[in-house]
């Protein structure tokens, strides 16, 4: 059965992104010591732990505000991504790129659609924090899968700002620690 799944990084302050972001700094200042346990420091777990994710992912869902900062300069005008990915915006960006879709009619929209995409495959939403927010106030997340990077950014996007005011409680299903980061799975009741 097809879950939603939020898979982010974050700073041990709750922040996936510093101050200050611009298509020169997609993840704002400071925000690329979130991302080390991926790229400079990964080890042989940080890599199984990636491999899960792409392996079980049909279709990644984001906004605009990530693809537009993110698009040109951090992914070099190509998706990122192993599986179609579905952008939520108002309207359609300037640039369109292969890989991606452009919802303009919200995140309904975007969920039957990647729907249809992963077929019995997971539904990856990848952020930024806008867009997993409207999926967490929805109801609509199942799974939680947090990787915190060992900094405290003090500033910048917090993950869980404006999820509203209502308990969420969530079942921890696993936990892996290595070097770059504590990767942790919740189930979201």
């Amino acid at each position: 059965m097809t879950k939603l799944i939020v898979d982010i990084t974050t700073s041990l302050d709750g922040f996936i992104a510093g101050t200050d972001i611009s298509t020169t700094q997609p993840l704002g200042k400071n925000g690329e010591l979130l991302h080390h346990w991926m790229f400079q420091n990964k080890t042989d777990l940080d890599i199984k732990i990636l491999f899960e994710i792409v392996e079980t992912t049909g279709a990644v869902i984001l906004g605009n505000r990530m693809y537009s900062t993110a698009i040109d300069l951090a992914w070099k005008g190509v998706t990122p991504f192993y599986s179609p990915a579905i952008v939520v915006c108002h309207k359609v960006p300037a640039k369109k790129v292969e890989g991606f879709s452009y919802i303009t009619t919200g995140f309904d929209d975007a969920l039957t659609h990647a729907r249809t995409l992963a077929g019995k495959k997971n539904i990856w939403i990848i952020g930024g924090a806008n867009i997993i927010q409207q999926f967490f106030n929805a109801g609509l997340v199942d799974i939680l899968h947090l990787h915190i990077a060992p900094v405290l950014l003090i500033q910048g996007t917090r993950l869980f700002e404006g999820i509203g005011n209502d308990l969420l409680q969530l079942t921890k299903t696993s936990i892996t620690e290595t070097p770059g980061a504590v990767h942790i799975k919740y189930r979201v009741k």
